[in-house]
């Protein structure tokens, strides 16, 4: 397809991307009909401090374009090339930047758990569907959280996942899958030198098609 118009939209800082980041996405594509997903790879996490350990933005960019090698997934800065730092700034900056195309938010159970602390949650669960894709341990807390009881009337089920496009936000989906256990602070636990392997040079981004720096 020339012009994708249906895009699942996965933020993270992706330091550095991983399998699970993969499988994720490829499961979101086939579970909602996607056409693409976009990897927002962030420059910083506001709910979280400065680590000392993340790598700059464009190895982590280098990293998530590696991983989604030959699959319908672009990794993007688009959030530094709009001065967006919050997600419900980047995701009304996104819809008017591509009138055209159909959005869906995508992510983990862990991120539900903790999704009332985000900043105008209430107001990113009215801008555009969201789709929670099962994460191992957090089943059990995101079904408790705050975010989940004020949206509970407003989940839909996965067997009408492929209608997305037609629901009237706010609409949650709950994808269960066979989840993936990696996680990037395992493997830079592991792998303290990850980010030797790509280049810190600015590269363009698959997106706005400018260089990032």
């Amino acid at each position: 397809m020339t012009h994708p118009t249906r895009i699942g939209l996965l933020g993270g800082s992706f330091n550095p991307a991983h399998r699970g980041h993969r499988l994720i996405s490829l499961f979101a594509l086939k579970a909602l009909g996607l056409d693409e997903v976009w990897w927002l790879v962030s420059p910083g996490n506001p709910l979280k401090d400065a680590a000392r350990d993340m790598a700059p933005l464009p190895v982590r960019l280098r990293s998530a374009q590696a991983m989604a090698r030959r699959a319908p997934i672009r990794a993007t800065a688009i959030e530094q090339q709009l001065g967006t730092r919050f997600t419900v700034d980047t995701l009304a900056a996104l819809q008017r930047r591509f009138p055209k195309k159909h959005f869906i938010w995508l992510m983990g159970s862990d991120n539900l758990a903790q999704f009332h602390r985000w900043k105008s949650w209430r107001r990113i669960a009215k801008t555009m569907p969201i789709a929670v894709l099962a994460r191992p341990g957090y089943e059990g807390t995101a079904r408790a959280s705050r975010a989940y009881a004020t949206l509970r009337s407003r989940v839909l089920p996965q067997g009408r996942s492929h209608d997305w496009t037609q629901w009237r936000p706010p609409a949650l989906v709950l994808l269960r899958f066979r989840p993936d256990s990696t996680s990037a602070t395992a493997l830079r636990r592991a792998h303290p030198d990850w980010f030797r392997a790509y280049s810190p040079a600015p590269l363009r981004d698959p997106v706005t098609h400018r260089m990032t720096d």
